[in-house]
């Protein structure tokens, strides 16, 4: 269960403050997957990157499976997101002194898993990527990156899974595999799923759609999917 209660984040522009989202609010129930969407400027990668405890809000709190993830310190924040999110960029985030392999292993190896490499194998193996394990990220397109980062967010079978624009950097054809992929892999992991995304036929393919405009709420309703 995600719980977001009276949300706002404000920065100082100079001598005004600027706000970036006020008063949100909504649960998400376990394992569902919803899409966050609206205009450019809205608020859609400021919210997911507080879900994600990337950044601190300026008020209100955020519930992750019953830990106010506000109110952790920073070190705490960093063991809770090892253990509870995974995170897909739109800009990949992979490290690029470290092959495909090493990527998808480096969380595991971070929480002390001895079996880190072969879980990497395994989970590139799912995205298809079998013959690129000991590739460079500069060695890779920019889908075959993208589904790196998507083995990587899934490494450790966190049970909440965050993507920001995870299509925004990848024409229509690999865009569509990328997210194939992602669903296929949520679908097996059973991971509450947060999408920000433009992309309207890839949020109608979840759940649930929460629209935001000028940083509230403007709309928040179930697919028919």
């Amino acid at each position: 269960m995600i719980a977001v209660d009276h949300l706002g984040m404000q920065l100082q522009a100079g001598s005004h403050r600027v706000t970036i989202l006020d008063d949100v609010t909504f649960q998400i129930p376990q394992k569902q997957i919803v899409a966050i969407v609206g205009p450019s400027g809205s608020g859609k990668s400021t919210l997911l990157g507080l879900l994600a405890g990337l950044d601190r809000p300026t008020h209100g709190s955020i519930t992750i499976h019953g830990t106010d993830i506000t109110a952790l310190s920073e070190s705490e924040m960093v063991s809770h997101r090892r253990q509870h999110i995974g995170y897909v960029f739109q800009s990949f985030h992979l490290i690029p002194t470290l092959t495909a392999l090493e990527n998808v292993a480096l969380p595991l190896e971070l929480n002390g898993d001895p079996g880190a490499m072969g879980r990497a194998k395994e989970l590139l193996q799912a995205v298809e990527l079998d013959d690129r394990q000991q590739h460079y990220p500069v060695q890779l397109s920019g889908g075959e990156q993208q589904r790196v980062a998507v083995a990587r967010a899934f490494s450790t079978k966190p049970p909440v899974l965050f993507a920001d624009e995870p299509t925004g950097n990848l024409d229509s054809a690999t865009g569509e595999l990328v997210i194939h992929l992602l669903f296929r892999l949520n679908q097996d992991h059973g991971s509450t799923m947060v999408l920000v995304t433009h992309d309207t036929a890839l949020a109608n393919r979840t759940q649930r759609v929460i629209s935001l405009r000028d940083g509230r709420i403007h709309t928040d309703s179930m697919t028919e999917s």
